[in-house]
């Protein structure tokens, strides 16, 4: 396992890219400490600025000669292992990833390292995007070209009132939610950025118009959660990644207690004070008010309902 997680670790993959790239310059002429600097920075981290040129440079990794030339007498490759392929062969059988048209070629006859039905999505919505219906496909292919080429979109679309609605609108990125397990399309239009569930979206027209040179998305109408998590069974662990689809901030106030910050759309306030319950006690709400009022509501309602001489003995009936 530890094999596993090492190979495929975010921060490990990115320092064998960095080098590799730096590699590749250095055998066509020596490269100053500036310029891997510069090359760490676009294909690394922030903070491996401080530790991959200096272990170049130091020859704690003997890479480098004194003069910042490749020692190796040809550009570096790395050709995949068979626990690669065997991972990538299984990610193309996720039908979510096969909406993007992935290229399968040199994984014929490789054996997926596992299946779709492997694992079991507990915390997850069953009634997620129809994914392999063909008229999904061919929508969510055709909103992707028209993110590709900046151009308008024409949409029918109805909304979860049950209304129709058409609209020419420019389309600004595609978003996921693994909890909902959908797609949605964010949208510009009318100098407001809306937000439309692809399986809501009954057709769509990709136009000719494209969309102007400069343009810059509206702001999207967000609201900010303030939570104070105690660290209990895991706790900081399973909400940032129960809420790993929100814009957030997270910082240490104390041993064990952490102030959280989610950024969310209006439109999903219903559904995170569900979520943010599901947390039970580990987690409390400090603002807005309005959703300490959401969930005042919500816990009253839920207590008569399950008590319910509780709420007449209460208003002295």
């Amino acid at each position: 396992m530890e094999g596993t997680a090492m190979l495929f670790s975010e921060i490990y993959g990115s320092y064998y890219n960095a080098v590799a790239a730096i590699l590749t310059e250095a055998a066509a002429g020596g490269l100053t400490r500036r310029e891997i600097t510069r090359i760490v920075e676009e294909k690394a981290f922030a903070e491996s600025v401080l530790t991959i040129p200096a272990a170049l440079e130091k020859g704690e990794w003997p890479l480098l000669d004194k003069e910042g030339k490749s020692l190796l007498r040809h550009p570096p490759t790395r050709p995949l292992t068979t626990l690669e392929k065997r991972w990538l062969k299984a990610l193309l059988l996720d039908p979510r990833i096969a909406l993007f048209s992935p290229d399968p070629g040199g994984l014929e006859g490789v054996e997926p390292l596992y299946r779709p039905d492997t694992f079991v999505c507990f915390d997850q919505y069953a009634d997620g995007d129809p994914y392999t219906d063909e008229g999904y496909i061919q929508r969510f292919r055709r909103i992707l070209e028209a993110l590709r080429q900046k151009r308008m979109l024409r949409i029918r679309y109805r909304s979860r009132a049950g209304r129709l609605y058409a609209a020419d609108c420019i389309p600004c990125r595609l978003e996921y939610s693994a909890k909902d397990d959908k797609f949605r399309l964010l949208t510009a239009g009318k100098g407001k950025m809306e937000a439309v569930n692809l399986s809501r979206i009954l057709s769509c027209e990709m136009l000719e118009t494209r969309v102007p040179a400069g343009f810059h998305p509206p702001g999207r109408r967000e609201k900010e959660l303030v939570l104070l998590l105690q660290e209990e069974r895991n706790a900081l662990e399973r909400v940032l990644l129960h809420f790993s689809h929100l814009e957030k901030e997270t910082r240490r106030i104390a041993h064990g207690l952490y102030e959280i910050k989610l950024r969310y759309d209006p439109g999903d306030e219903a559904e995170l004070l569900i979520r943010v319950l599901s947390f039970g006690p580990v987690l409390e709400v400090q603002s807005p008010p309005e959703f300490i009022g959401l969930i005042k509501e919500r816990l009253s309602r839920q207590r008569s309902l399950s008590f319910p001489g509780a709420a007449q003995t209460e208003n002295g009936k």
